[in-house]
């Protein structure tokens, strides 16, 4: 039996081991586990893999994506670029164990924007792996970013935000945890009133469906859309990349 899953903090709110279990009945696929480990601390990273040997691969989540590039042994070339990784490829030759990491959720976030015109402008909320990946795909995409964040030497103030800066940046992705069930009532904090029918709100929180944040995207008639389909697509590069 092969052994995957997901590595992070809190895990409760994850969709990952019922898309792997799910795509494992379907698909007929009967040695393979998925399962969902919670680490305290990613010091904790190095006995985890040792004490799994049946462990061929794993994803990353919050917030270890960019933490645990030291433990690794090799970066794919997308990964190293944006300075995060959210799936590890675990290979056991003789008695060596060999992490490369990789960063499926670029090709997560670009197949979820096929078909969409997105904008010249974009504020990305929160300065994590996640939002390293999305601002490294739209810029490729000629979108420029502005990253907002809580910590004013990684990006503009949330209090800098004005209804004009809104207004001006048509595509808003939120990139933090922020209305991730059982929160469902929290979101990010920036002036709402000048979201207009021309803005795009995408969150790449996913449970819920419909965050606070994207109801407030919807009440004033913007595109929304969820991070339901990042999280399949990421999950189905990971899974080609595992096998």
């Amino acid at each position: 039996m092969h052994q995957l899953g997901l590595i992070g903090k809190s895990l409760s709110h994850s969709f990952s081991n019922l898309y792997f279990e799910e795509k494992f009945r379907l698909e007929h696929i009967p040695d393979f586990s998925y399962d969902l480990f919670e680490l305290s601390d990613i010091q904790q990273i190095t006995d985890f893999i040792r004490q799994h040997p049946r462990l061929v691969g794993f994803n990353v989540t919050i917030p270890y994506k960019q933490q645990i590039i030291p433990f690794l042994d090799h970066l794919s070339e997308e990964a190293a670029a944006v300075g995060a990784v959210n799936t590890v490829v675990v290979q056991h030759l003789d008695d060596q164990i060999i992490t490369t990491g990789h960063n499926t959720d670029i090709i997560g976030f670009r197949q979820s924007l096929e078909g969409i015109t997105i904008p010249d402008r974009a504020l990305i909320l929160g300065t994590g792996g996640a939002a390293a990946a999305v601002t490294y795909v739209l810029e490729k995409m000629g979108c420029r970013c502005t990253a907002v964040s809580r910590n004013p030497d990684k990006g503009l103030p949330y209090s800098a935000l004005t209804p004009e800066t809104i207004s001006d940046h048509k595509l808003i992705v939120n990139c933090t945890p922020l209305g991730t069930y059982p929160n469902i009532n929290e979101k990010p904090d920036i002036p709402y009133a000048g979201i207009s029918g021309e803005h795009f709100l995408y969150d790449l929180v996913y449970n819920p469906s419909e965050t606070a944040f994207l109801k407030e995207g919807i009440r004033r008639g913007a595109k929304t859309q969820n991070g339901l389909s990042m999280l399949h697509a990421q999950a189905e590069s990971a899974w080609s990349l595992w096998t």
